[in-house]
């Protein structure tokens, strides 16, 4: 198991001044949008700009209501991979004003993001700036006006699904609802899915939609807009997140953490027959932030006291822990669209990029230094007993 500490290397660190409860990676279609200057679709492939070492991640926080001179706003910082560097300070900022944005989900097809503010949702596009001949990501005010999620009070779950055609969002008063995306009509509207609803999100192909909150998680059937399925907790669980596996996986399953008084859990359910499959405890602390990586592979939590652990989705095996990753509490994570990169935020300001080391290659680097030192150990004692062999 690897370990690694807060600042082994202060590059991949910053503070931005403002406390922090949201955090993804801009999708490849925006990041075109920096060199071409113009809209990408979904269906386009992904262009140099996006491929390149720098890419750019987008922040949600701020103080809140009240004259405490924490601004609310967005941020967005530039991330490079070939120095594991973030940006000193955000290259892009868009104010909030009074409201503070707690939540936000990026449209996988590069249109631009979802925000929830405390009594509605609104919609920001990515915007192109230029200083001193370099482009930058920035984000811009939208004309689009979300009708239908204004004045509806606190939202705590905002999801897209995979193809960006289908809209979650999950209220603070429990109540659910989907949407068709762009035109916003709506397909699920429960009023008592939960008594909170606290993190949802859709399997891969979209037919289903998980939701967790106060009381058992529900599965949701998309087609029929009915609840099939209820995850029922044992004994002193209080779920927190939901995630399915990715797609491609033969044996689909839905991870759901859970806390309890000896700490954290990642319980396991088949997505097809919706039983526990496995509980595997993890770590002492309660789980404040939860997600897994766009290929399936990893598994990724943390925790009130600000510590990353990095899981096998494969053996349930803790593969990183990055002690101290944060100053405070983890509000959110999300590994980059190639899984090498993964983002956190914390309340302490702070944001970081976490590179993922290939533990498979660095097996078999281990192994081929084995096989050399068995090698030269077998040359050495050979040559050494044909010295001192004894002639009549």
């Amino acid at each position: 198991m690897g370990k690694s500490d807060q600042n082994d290397d202060a590059s991949n660190y910053k503070k931005y001044g403002v406390p922090l409860y949201g955090a993804a990676w801009v999708p490849p279609a925006a990041s075109s949008t920096i060199k071409s200057g113009s809209k990408s679709s979904a269906a386009e492939p992904e262009s140099a700009a996006s491929s390149a070492s720098n890419q750019h991640i987008v922040l949600a926080g701020g103080g809140g209501e009240g004259r405490s001179g924490i601004p609310n706003a967005l941020l967005v910082s530039a991330f490079d991979f070939t120095s594991n560097s973030l940006s000193d300070q955000p290259v892009g900022k868009l104010g909030t004003g009074s409201d503070l944005p707690y939540r936000i989900a990026v449209h996988p097809g590069g249109e631009g993001l979802i925000c929830s503010l405390p009594k509605s949702c609104r919609w920001f596009d990515w915007d192109s700036t230029t200083s001193k001949d370099e482009h930058s990501l920035n984000l811009k005010s939208s004309e689009k006006v979300l009708e239908k999620l204004e004045d509806v009070g606190q939202q705590l779950a905002l999801t897209f699904n995979n193809e960006g055609t289908l809209l979650a969002v999950g209220g603070e008063d429990g109540k659910l609802r989907v949407f068709k995306w762009p035109d916003m009509e709506i397909t699920l509207d429960e009023a008592n899915a939960h008594a909170s609803v606290k993190d949802l999100d859709f399997s891969p192909d979209g037919s289903f939609l998980a939701s967790v909150g106060s009381g058992p998680g529900r599965i949701w059937k998309v087609a029929t807009e009915t609840s099939i399925a209820s995850l029922p907790k044992e004994n002193d669980e209080i779920f927190g997140f939901c995630r399915f596996s990715r797609s491609g996986d033969s044996n689909p399953v839905l991870y759901v953490t859970a806390t309890r008084s000896k700490g954290g859990s990642i319980v396991k359910w088949n997505a097809t027959s919706w039983t526990r499959i496995s509980s595997t405890h993890i770590v002492r602390d309660p789980i404040s932030a939860f997600n897994v990586s766009s290929d399936g592979k990893l598994l990724v939590i943390g925790t009130i006291q600000g510590d990353i652990w990095i899981i096998n989705s494969a053996s349930m095996r803790v593969q990183t822990v990055v002690r101290k990753a944060h100053l405070g509490l983890v509000t959110a994570l999300a590994f980059s669209q190639d899984s090498r990169a993964l983002v956190s935020a914390s309340l302490d300001s702070s944001a970081r990029v976490t590179l993922i080391k290939d533990k498979k290659k660095d097996g078999l680097n281990l192994w081929f230094i084995l096989l050399i030192i068995l090698i030269a150990a077998a040359v050495y004692y050979g040559k050494g007993t044909r010295a001192v062999s004894w002639k009549p």
